[in-house]
């Protein structure tokens, strides 16, 4: 453990005389930053958008896992009486904590995004509908079935379960497109970074020769290529992530969440700590990307 922290204590420290070998400034920094960056604010917002997702697609599942929705369709002369007998039969049944029927303005205000505000209910056979909310382990739907059958013909119970399954493997499908984008991200910067390490390593061929000759071995060289490499792309990344952060806290509705997928993108509570790590983990790619380089083009030029 100790032997560790001063491996890495020293490879923060680095070594004047070996960072000479690496230009400190120029177009593979750029690159490198650059890449960092960018990089690191894409992934803020494919964990956020992947985030989001997941949490709103749970959020609809429990709703409707507690909720069921009874429909019945009857004639109007005897829309009333199926209704009373239906709340009835609701109303003794275990696992159900409330059952009411909807309101004609309530039916209204369902339809109206799909028909418009104009729409004549009372000239359309529209079913009335009864809002079931559940309690406990809920209530056994195949026997409320069996019930309403019998005393109440012109019933449907719907339990949300043709919902609720399509969400859960949305969300599933999300998180796993989210975790795929990331992985992505994480290949591109290796690839650039590799690049630039690349470009680096051929522009200062001539200063590794020196340093060769007197006497710095191929794993001296390449930790100072690695060291500089590594903390360019951290102190990039850390710029990304933050740049990151603000624009997602700036979206609409995105520190309240929301109903709504476009006003629910953001982060809540604990999921801003996953921010912590995208610093880091670019490093760690840019450790790997840079020191593979670092080998096979110093083994090219031996």
């Amino acid at each position: 453990m100790k032997r560790a922290f001063w491996t890495a204590l020293s490879f923060l420290a680095g070594d004047v005389q070996a960072d000479r070998s690496v230009p400190p400034t120029g177009f593979t920094a750029r690159l490198t930053l650059f890449t960092a960056a960018a990089m690191a604010l894409l992934a803020v917002f494919a964990l956020s958008l992947s985030l989001a997702s997941a949490r709103l697609a749970a959020r609809w599942s429990d709703d409707l896992a507690q909720s069921s929705t009874l429909r019945i369709s009857a004639p109007a002369e005897q829309m009333a009486a199926q209704t009373a007998a239906a709340l009835e039969v609701l109303r003794t049944t275990p696992g159900i904590a409330s059952a009411r029927a909807l309101t004609q303005e309530e039916e209204q205000a369902l339809l109206t995004p799909w028909f418009g505000p104009d729409l004549p209910l009372g000239a359309l056979p529209i079913p009335q509908l009864i809002e079931i909310n559940e309690q406990g382990g809920g209530y056994d739907a195949t026997g409320l079935r069996a019930r309403l059958q019998a005393e109440v013909p012109g019933a449907v119970l719907d339990d949300h379960t043709r919902w609720r399954e399509p969400l859960v493997a949305a969300a599933g499908k999300l998180r796993g497109l989210g975790a795929l984008a990331i992985m992505l991200i994480g290949a591109s910067t290796a690839a650039m970074i590799t690049l630039a390490a690349q470009s680096a390593l051929s522009a200062n061929a001539q200063v590794i020769r020196v340093l060769r000759l007197v006497g710095a071995r191929d794993s001296y060289i390449a930790r100072a290529f690695v060291r500089r490499f590594t903390l360019r792309a951290l102190s990039g990344a850390a710029v990304g992530t933050l740049l990151g952060a603000v624009l997602v806290a700036l979206l609409p509705g995105g520190a309240q969440g929301g109903d709504s997928f476009l006003t629910g993108i953001g982060f809540s509570g604990g999921d801003w700590l996953w921010l912590v790590l995208i610093p880091p983990l670019t490093a760690a790619v840019a450790f790997a990307a840079t020191r593979g380089a670092a080998r096979r083009m110093l083994e090219r030029q031996s």
